[in-house]
């Protein structure tokens, strides 16, 4: 899946019955581009019997992996997120293990901070969203927007009961490179586990 390809891409969280009736269930997601063909797939890995547990009563907090394939079902990218109470951080590799970088929360009171660190640990974006803001979430590099991680209303009904988001993400500058574009798919993931989760 070379990202570089696309200017946008939209996330489509697939429904899990169990959540109607209040259970946590693995997070399943199709990635589409602009004209809403599939691109590639991200699923949370099964991690034991602790994990559902872990699910139901730590959300957010809870360790988890989150794998990305190519529409063909081979893994791209992973992502590792540790248990944590503070400033959460995820951890992006390649498939085959190398690192490309990490999605690190940062203190803020009236905001949402996160920075973007390449593989060496350097910060290449920021994300910082104001509270007022709910669902839209800019990358920044040298103040200005690089690219945009928005939350889609899914109606009444399926925001109150269910999991489902629907987000998508638009790579505003075209010269991002492929590294880039890959921490900022993983930062989608991780925006959308950390505030819009029910038990986040």
């Amino acid at each position: 899946m070379q990202l570089k390809n696309y200017d946008q891409l939209f996330f489509r969280q697939r429904r899990e019955l169990a959540e109607l009736f209040g259970f946590e269930t693995r997070n399943k997601y199709e990635i589409l581009d602009g004209e809403k063909k599939v691109v590639g797939f991200a699923a949370e890995k099964r991690l034991g019997i602790l994990d559902f547990i872990f699910r139901q009563y730590l959300g957010h907090w809870r360790p988890f992996e989150i794998q990305i394939f190519s529409p063909d079902r081979q893994l791209e990218i992973r992502a590792k997120h540790p248990f944590r109470l503070f400033f959460q951080r995820l951890e992006i590799f390649g498939a085959a293990g190398e690192r490309l970088g990490a999605i690190e929360q940062r203190f803020a009171l009236f905001s949402k901070r996160f920075v973007v660190q390449s593989a060496a640990g350097h910060a290449l974006l920021e994300v910082s969203s104001p509270i007022w803001r709910l669902w839209t979430f800019p990358f920044l590099k040298d103040g200005r927007e690089r690219a945009v991680v928005a939350k889609r209303w899914n109606g009444l009904l399926s925001e109150m009961f269910t999991d489902r988001d629907n987000f998508a993400i638009h790579f505003v500058d075209r010269s991002l490179t492929e590294e880039e574009r890959r921490l900022i798919l993983g930062a989608a993931l991780f925006i959308d586990l950390q505030y819009f989760e029910k038990k986040a």
